[in-house]
């Protein structure tokens, strides 16, 4: 019986060693035959507007307006300028006032870029807890989107640094803050970073909620933000240097502001991950338009790390 068996057990060992060494090539060679080569054409699509538009408390709002892109088109300074929207009637209303806001042009590398701010003559700067309507009429076709810049709900209570751990480079170091977070789930931040006075921008992953630290003081590190504009070492991302004036910006938002930063930011860190799932950015422009308008209540801290 147990010869039967073993003789079974070989004569079926036979039988995979057979299907893995001449049949199962035979069925790929098949398979390459059959292979063909299949382009795919994206479809056209008409330019639709793009809303990059924001204020923050005691800043004046700040609104770019252009076309999109197609997702294989060039992009240069000089697109960037042919792009950017003129002429168009941008209105902003708050606490019962309306407030127009003038076209301007600023240089940059020698190429003009349009954007749209309060005149002289009608100064406009954000309020806490203040609820914001932008209207917009361009090329015949009117949107409308509305924020609001919140209380400083979430406050930056310190700042410090402590040396970078477990790396070689004694001058890179980490910027640390504490946090308080009140009772009640729904306070959104995000957070920016300075070095050495220069421009504040945001961190890889810039936005977080409140459903872990509801309710608590907390500690955490901050690394450093990065220009989308420019490219960045990555060895150095996220450090601060000995020497270095650091500045941290903590903005209170709210949900919808969050939800347009969580799914950009989710959507440019799957840009070209073949495994990476679709996101579809959250704006909140009417009539189908892109983008966001986005109210800001900011608080910075600042220090200067000895060299």
């Amino acid at each position: 019986m147990h010869e039967f068996l073993m003789l079974k057990l070989c004569n079926t060992h036979k039988w995979v060693l057979y299907s893995v060494f001449f049949v199962l090539p035979a069925i790929l060679l098949g398979l390459q035959s059959c292979e063909r080569e299949i382009n795919i054409a994206p479809n056209a699509t008409t330019a639709t507007l793009v809303v990059d538009a924001e204020i923050e408390n005691g800043v004046p709002p700040l609104i770019f307006l252009s076309t999109s892109f197609g997702y294989f088109n060039s992009l240069s300074l000089a697109d960037l300028s042919n792009a950017s929207i003129k002429g168009a009637k941008v209105t902003i209303t708050t606490e019962g006032r309306l407030f127009t806001m003038k076209e301007y042009t600023f240089l940059l590398n020698g190429t003009s870029i349009s954007y749209y701010a309060p005149d002289g003559a009608t100064p406009l700067v954000g309020k806490l807890n203040t609820g914001y309507k932008l209207d917009i009429v361009s090329n015949g076709a009117s949107y409308t989107a509305t924020t609001q810049i919140p209380g400083l709900a979430r406050t930056l209570d310190s700042l410090w640094w402590e040396p970078a751990p477990a790396n070689k480079d004694t001058n890179r170091v980490v910027a640390f803050i504490k946090v308080t977070d009140p009772p009640g789930l729904g306070n959104y931040i995000r957070y920016y970073t300075s070095r050495n006075d220069s421009a504040f921008v945001p961190g890889r992953n810039s936005v977080f909620d409140d459903n872990i630290v509801d309710g608590k003081t907390y500690s955490v590190s901050v690394p450093r933000g990065e220009s989308r504009n420019i490219k960045v070492d990555q060895d150095e991302y996220g450090y601060f240097r000995r020497g270095d004036t650091v500045a941290i910006k903590l903005s209170n938002i709210n949900k919808a502001t969050f939800d347009f930063w969580r799914t950009w930011e989710a959507s440019q860190d799957n840009n070209g991950n073949p495994f990476g799932t679709p996101v579809k950015v959250i704006g909140n422009i009417s009539n189908g338009a892109l983008g966001y308008f986005g109210g800001y209540a900011s608080s910075t801290r600042r220090i200067v790390v000895p060299k």
